[in-house]
């Protein structure tokens, strides 16, 4: 079974470059905010992503945590590096 959930995320720090910053304004959470670092290496570049997010209802939004949405985010992060994998190749470390 799947849940849909509208989910609206906002731009709101670039320095390009080097960073940008979504954070959640319609969600799921009770804060999301997610930076997204690019950092130059030989042959390309490397992004890595800083995620801090708290979740709504207290100990059984920790509950849901530890069973659904841990698993779900995990998702979501493999997915894109697929994308980006099938888009621009895979990492080199030359």
């Amino acid at each position: 079974m799947k849940i849909k959930i509208r989910w609206v995320t906002e731009i709101t720090h670039v320095n390009e470059n080097d960073f940008f910053v979504d954070e959640q304004r319609i969600g799921p959470f009770k804060m999301w905010h997610h930076e997204h670092k690019v950092i130059s290496i030989k042959n390309g570049v490397l992004m890595t992503d800083l995620v801090t997010y708290t979740l709504p209802m207290g100990l059984l939004g920790t509950l849901v945590h530890s069973l659904f949405i841990r698993k779900r985010l995990n998702k979501i992060f493999e997915f894109r590096k697929k994308a980006l994998i099938d888009i621009f190749g895979p990492f080199k470390n030359e």
